[in-house]
């Protein structure tokens, strides 16, 4: 059997449909459904049965024949300020489950974040030296990336423990994350009920590194097939900014304008204006896919958000 935390969600839905499609549909689905309308993503799906997060917290040892969890679950609100909220549910839930693999031998593959990096003023490599995270939701996956560190030294077994830290992340399955969709979603949805494209003022100097979720999801196929331990980058490798992602929607969406607006106090000194994935590591184990180019995710996403309002389908 195959877990997948957070499994109704963006990530982890599309990661469901990425085994249904080379064979795997034994998948126990593990999320909480206060938000019911994450069932969608769930709708065109394969798997075997479903679990509420808590019940699955609390009944680990009952649970035997599972070899691989991939643990996508966790709050990803950059903007939350419950410190202790976060730490619950990002850290120690996360540590919990890796002991339990560790515990069983079970394989595990799990989101880690670009946030670690912070401002990235030491780059963007897999090295402590050039993390420092600047919100609570950072600081959270920050804290397990070096508990798992930890481990991978000591650990003399062949089960496997593989971190992804995953840059931004944009395509199907993102309906439900509301204000914390991609900038391609939000942009989406407004050149198709106003047809302003609404640009925090500043971020047009703001270089990012935006992954296109079928990129996403083979890398963590790639890291399914191949068993390889550490933590590494899940980014494009490319950096493009916010007017780069509203230009495109201009040429798109013939007639689109593109407005300024006041950039949120909120956000002032948490938000990372330049990332950009060293894929070094990632080539170094032999993945070799080529990655979508910013035109070519998006041209695909808004394809799928025209025809079946971004589900899979």
């Amino acid at each position: 059997m195959i877990v997948v935390t957070g499994g109704a969600g963006f990530i982890g839905s599309n990661l469901i449909k990425g085994l249904n499609d080379i064979g795997l549909t034994n998948i126990l689905v593990v999320d909480n459904l206060s938000n019911s309308t994450k069932h969608l993503n769930l709708n065109s799906l394969y798997i075997a049965d479903f679990i509420d997060k808590n019940d699955f917290v609390e009944n680990l040892d009952k649970f035997n024949n599972i070899k691989t969890i991939f643990h996508q679950g966790a709050c990803t609100s950059t903007t939350e300020t419950d410190g202790k909220y976060m730490m619950k549910n990002n850290y120690e839930y996360s540590r919990r489950l890796v002991n339990f693999s560790i515990k069983k031998g079970i394989n595990f593959i799990y989101a880690s974040s670009a946030s670690v990096y912070g401002n990235g003023k030491n780059g963007f490599r897999e090295d402590k030296n050039c993390e420092y995270p600047i919100n609570i939701y950072a600081f959270s996956k920050y804290l397990f990336d070096n508990y798992v560190r930890k481990i991978l030294i000591e650990k003399k077994n062949n089960y496997q423990i593989t971190g992804l830290r995953y840059f931004n992340v944009y395509g199907y399955q993102e309906n439900h994350k509301e204000k914390m969709a991609s900038v391609a979603f939000h942009f989406y949805k407004q050149v198709s009920n106003s047809g302003k494209l609404k640009l925090f003022k500043g971020s047009e100097n703001f270089y990012r590194d935006f992954v296109f979720i079928e990129d996403v999801i083979k890398v963590n196929l790639f890291f399914f097939e191949k068993k390889t331990n550490g933590i590494f980058n899940c980014g494009s490798g490319s950096e493009r900014s916010f007017l780069d992602i509203a230009n495109i929607f201009k040429t798109i969406k013939k007639g689109s304008e593109i407005v300024f607006i006041p950039f949120p106090e909120n956000l002032k000194g948490k938000y990372q204006a330049f990332t950009k994935a060293d894929l070094t590591n990632l080539i170094k184990v032999g993945y070799k896919k080529k990655f979508h180019s910013l035109e070519e995710g998006i041209a695909k996403y808004y394809k799928a958000l025209c025809e079946t309002d971004g589900y899979l389908v």
